[in-house]
């Protein structure tokens, strides 16, 4: 996407950009988001095209919200470490552990990188799972799909809530907190808009959420 181009590193954690779900609607989708974010106007870029399908539209930002994430901590993979972030936390109050019910059944408290390794790889599993997300065209969503994206937003939340807890220092060293706070306008109102995430999962950084939410 054209507004959220950063050089990519070649990390680890920096996965290949993963594209929109090909069978639906996918590309036609994209492209108007890459219109409306073109526009600058990130109000108007979250809403559901008029007699577009909402789990289309989903479908299609929960890949471009996840390839966002992957690029922001591409650039930090050398700055959070298992030394420099031992818990994936967000300030003093909240620390997050990782179970995907499958593999890891009981919350487990791992560093902070190994937390958004772990969150990729099952992220990425889910986009790439026909039954989930389909590529086929006219090809049915399962029942449960909204509350598969409501917990990958409520995840990748949380990888933004500790860049900004623990690395927002490094991001103004690296020049790209205009771009970090670009993408994060764009994943909150999108989330807002959708009611993606509960307000209680924001706390880590209400204040910034608010700021965004403001009528302007």
């Amino acid at each position: 996407m054209s507004l959220f181009g950063l050089g990519s590193r070649n990390q680890k954690t920096f996965r290949p950009k993963k594209s929109a779900p090909s069978g639906s609607k996918g590309a036609q989708l994209q492209k108007h988001i890459d219109a409306t974010l073109g526009s600058g106007n990130l109000r108007e870029a979250v809403r559901l095209p008029p007699g577009e399908d909402i789990n289309e539209w989903l479908a299609v930002n929960t890949v471009d919200f996840f390839n966002q994430v992957n690029i922001l901590y591409g650039t930090l993979t050398e700055f959070c470490t298992p030394v420099n972030c031992p818990t994936m936390s967000a300030g003093p109050k909240y620390e997050y552990r990782w179970a995907d019910g499958v593999n890891i059944k009981k919350p487990i408290e791992v560093s902070a990188p190994k937390y958004v390794e772990y969150l990729m790889d099952w992220i990425e599993n889910q986009l790439d799972e026909e039954s989930i997300f389909p590529q086929r065209l006219g090809a049915p969503f399962p029942a449960n799909f909204q509350d598969v994206v409501k917990t990958i937003f409520k995840r990748l939340f949380r990888v933004y809530a500790h860049i900004y807890h623990s690395h927002f220092q490094k991001i103004v060293s690296l020049k790209e907190e205009a771009h970090l706070n670009t993408c994060f306008k764009h994943f909150v109102l999108f989330t807002w808009e959708f009611r993606l995430i509960d307000k209680g999962e924001l706390a880590p950084i209400q204040d910034l959420v608010e700021s965004i939410l403001q009528p302007k």
